[in-house]
């Protein structure tokens, strides 16, 4: 249940963040800066960070490995407004492909390889965490979403041979 609720919350993302002109991905709605297109790499990062860097404890891949976090610790949010959307989309859809091949061979009951939050947590414990990464991030894209085109929902619609869920 929790893979189909984290799935499904990386659908319910993609739907909303998805199909979006470089002006309307920087977009920002005051008094917020936030922009989809920050939304978008940072849970690009999220995935690699819960996935690679805390269940197997490897250092993160490219891009994120050429980031001074100290200088910069919202390096992800306000770098990617430089990007453009077709370099987001890979960059996010990358990520996500890496991470469930990841989380398909881990056993949840086991631990993080990295400290995580100060303590060796379960992988149970990160992939709650993940998903409530996408619920809260999710709910940021569906506002602001609206305030671009008017799209409102909470799933896509399903498509015809495609099955629903989708990401």
């Amino acid at each position: 249940m929790l893979t189909f609720a984290l799935d499904r919350a990386r659908a319910q993302f993609a739907w909303k963040t998805g199909e979006l002109t470089a002006k309307q991905l920087r977009a920002t709605h005051p008094p917020s800066t936030l922009t989809i297109a920050g939304l978008i790499k940072h849970l690009a990062f999220v995935e690699e960070r819960y996935s690679r860097i805390f269940l197997q404890g490897l250092a993160p891949g490219l891009p994120w490995s050429e980031v001074d976090w100290n200088a910069d610790i919202e390096w992800d949010w306000h770098s990617a407004v430089d990007d453009e959307p077709e370099q987001l989309y890979a960059l996010w859809y990358d990520s996500v492909a890496r991470a469930k091949l990841i989380w398909a061979e881990v056993d949840l009951d086991s631990p993080s390889q990295q400290s995580y939050d100060g303590e060796t947590a379960s992988a149970r414990r990160i992939q709650i965490d993940l998903l409530e990464e996408y619920l809260r991030h999710t709910g940021h894209a569906d506002i602001l979403r609206e305030a671009i085109d008017g799209l409102i929902g909470n799933d896509p619609p399903h498509r015809k041979g495609q099955p629903a869920g989708g990401a």
